[in-house]
């Protein structure tokens, strides 16, 4: 059974936020100012972002869960619709709200939804893309005759000032910072975001729809280390401790147990290498797509200074996608995790810049342990 994409919205908190405001709203830890923001956001290209922080409290003023109910109040596939009509909800995010239940019941309760399936996908970046495949199987299967999926993110709970203040300071934090690399560089590197998509097994009568034609996901977590992780720490020989395997949770606050953090090294070296020179080859293999068909390229890299990369790694194996075909909102959006792909679409659908019969590839990469996955789309 065919699947279609019907309606997709998107929701970004709050006015945006530009580079010489970021430290203002996120705040400077033990008042001093980072040594690598300038660095970072350099190298990654975004001017604005989004943070559900409230600028005159510097406290959140959304839940994770409320940011996704606030993506799927803005659906509307058809007149009259509410989310009264929902019959399979499926989240996926980074870190939810609370560790128990799932991201995804906290949504439902958000939005006071009758009684539905409800599926919750965890991960990182790919969280949105499992919980979008869950829900195209169930229409696809029959099992539901319509599902939204959603994928979102509240990076900046994390990323506050205040969650560092219990680290010890050293007045000479030039030579000595504060927080280590791995952690201040994602918190120049992430922002809030969520969003929702309809399907169901119509298109639409009246304007496009996307035909969801396949998703290929691939993990090579067997084989490689941790990369992008949170809630432990990454010992010399590549395991990770966990929070949970210490004596105490004052140890793991003692520790930065809790910090988002990433090994930027293992990042640079294996990245595009696992989801584009790997990754692609095996999708294109396995869906025999070419180039050629493809009319819009969708990447979500992290930051511009992977953009070339990807370019050169697709051409390197013959899958040379010009640069006038890609779209992405990186710059002005930021990067949302587990939300951009969708944050990405949103804008493209609504752009009236969409033809009957263009494919849209979608390239949503993962460096938690390096995972990909590849979607193609036809405008129906």
């Amino acid at each position: 059974m065919d699947v279609y994409i019907n309606d997709i919205a998107a929701f970004l908190p709050n006015e945006p936020v530009t580079n010489d405001e970021i430290e203002e709203v996120l705040g400077k830890i033990h008042d001093v100012r980072s040594r690598v923001k300038s660095r970072v956001l350099k190298n990654n290209g975004i001017r604005t972002r989004y943070y559900a922080i409230d600028r005159a409290t510097g406290r959140l003023n959304y839940t994770n869960a409320a940011l996704t109910a606030e993506a799927v109040r803005r659906l509307h596939p058809y007149d009259r619709f509410s989310v009264m009509d929902i019959e399979c909800l499926c989240s996926g995010t980074s870190m939810a709200d609370v560790i128990a239940p799932g991201h995804g019941l906290m949504v439902a309760g958000e939005l006071g939804l009758g009684p539905c399936e409800v599926i919750s996908t965890s991960g990182i970046c790919l969280s949105g893309i499992t919980s979008l495949k869950a829900a195209c199987a169930n229409v696809a299967l029959g099992l539901s005759g319509n599902a939204v999926a959603t994928g979102s993110e509240l990076a900046s709970s994390l990323l506050r000032s205040n969650f560092f203040d219990h680290l010890p300071g050293d007045p000479d934090f030039k030579n000595h910072p504060i927080l280590a690399f791995e952690s201040d560089f994602l918190r120049w590197m992430l922002s809030d975001a969520a969003g929702a998509v309809f399907l169901s097994a119509a298109k639409n009568e009246k304007g496009p729809s996307l035909r969801l034609d396949w998703i290929e996901h691939v993990s090579y977590a067997g084989q490689m280390d941790t990369c992008m992780y949170a809630g432990g720490h990454k010992n010399e020989d590549g395991t990770v401790t966990g929070w949970r395997q210490l004596d105490s949770l004052s140890e793991a606050l003692r520790k930065n147990y809790f910090a988002l953090k990433q090994d930027t090294e293992i990042l640079g070296e294996h990245v595009i290498r696992l989801t584009v020179t790997e990754g692609l080859a095996r999708a294109a293999a396995r869906r025999g797509i070419t180039p050629a068909e493809v009319d819009w390229f969708l990447p979500h890299y992290s930051s511009e200074f992977f953009r070339d990369q990807v370019y050169d790694a697709m051409a390197g194996i013959g899958f040379n996608v010009p640069y006038e075909k890609w779209f992405t909102n990186l710059a002005d959006k930021g990067n949302t995790g587990s939300a951009s792909i969708y944050v990405m679409l949103e804008e493209l659908f609504h752009s009236g810049r969409l033809c009957s019969g263009e494919k849209i590839l979608c390239y949503i990469p993962e460096s938690g342990r390096f995972s990909v996955a590849y979607m193609l789309l036809s405008v129906v």
